[in-house]
């Protein structure tokens, strides 16, 4: 069942569309009325919206449009990238696992004409995070479809990356962890969230960079990167998946790592109702 939260969908020419942000390359708009709630789950707190679908627009500079026909395997079919004016983008959203996935997109240049679309809905689901370039599209949205402002505001707070750990070792390397508000969320007694951490040499050099998403069992004290990459200035970014086993490590009471540990109980104490958003139990 299909649910329109502010009317039916409108022809994408008539579109109100609703300016989210800009910088030099990219200008992002979404069309409120084009929230609707496709699938929806009854919880004990009433229907909890599972599946939303949205249209997003998107303007191009061109060093907008060059990156994305370059990002997109486009460059040799579309060699102008002036020609690339905007786009715009159904797409399918999963709030309880923050993800997105594009139903159907088409490339317009500055006459309205397309030059470019798909509507095949076969791209792969995609976890929303800071990296993301469509954070934006999935915030507006969730808060549209849940009559509220909390994601757009969590995702623009001061106090978005809260920092979980911070130690320096006796020869001065320094070890910094943030996790990122945003993406946290219970699952169980889990709690899952990404994570920004930072080596230091003594000297202040940043090192070695990892963005990790962890899952952290707060009674048990136990936890485990269920994805990540890498960064050192040898390597340039590598992903970390094929090295990991999966597998839940125990954080001992007397580690400094334990430090951690009761940051994130104390942040999930004092967060309840955010970290249990849209929660289905």
């Amino acid at each position: 069942m299909v649910l329109p939260l502010l009317g039916g969908m409108p022809d994408r020419a008539e579109a109100g569309w609703y300016w989210l942000s800009s910088d030099d390359h990219y200008s992002k708009y979404f069309d409120p009325e084009s929230v609707v709630v496709t699938n929806q789950v009854d919880t004990a707190r009433g229907l909890v919206p599972t599946e939303i679908q949205v249209w997003t627009k998107t303007a191009y500079s061109y060093g907008g449009a060059q990156e994305t026909l370059q990002n997109y395997g486009l460059n040799r079919k579309i060699t102008n990238p002036a020609s690339l004016a905007y786009s715009t983008a159904q797409l399918l959203i999963r709030p309880q696992y923050r993800t997105v996935r594009y139903l159907q997109e088409s490339f317009y240049d500055s006459a309205g004409n397309v030059i470019w679309s798909r509507s095949d809905g076969t791209e792969r689901e995609k976890e929303i995070t800071s990296q993301q370039f469509d954070e934006a599209f999935y915030d507006a949205a969730v808060d549209q479809a849940f009559h509220q402002s909390a994601e757009t505001e969590r995702a623009a707070a001061k106090d978005r990356w809260t920092t979980i750990y911070d130690e320096a070792s006796a020869d001065g390397v320094r070890v910094h962890i943030t996790a990122d508000t945003t993406t946290m969320r219970m699952r169980g007694d889990n709690l899952v969230y990404w994570a920004w951490q930072e080596t230091k040499d003594a000297n202040g050099k940043v090192v070695e960079i990892q963005f990790l998403k962890m899952a952290v069992n707060l009674p048990q004290a136990t936890a485990k990167i269920i994805s990540g990459k890498s960064w050192t200035a040898q390597t340039g970014w590598q992903s970390m998946d094929e090295s990991l086993d999966g597998q839940y490590r125990m954080i001992s009471k007397t580690s400094s790592e334990y430090k951690m540990i009761r940051a994130l109980r104390s942040y999930v104490q004092a967060n309840s109702k955010w970290v249990n958003r849209y929660s289905l139990e």
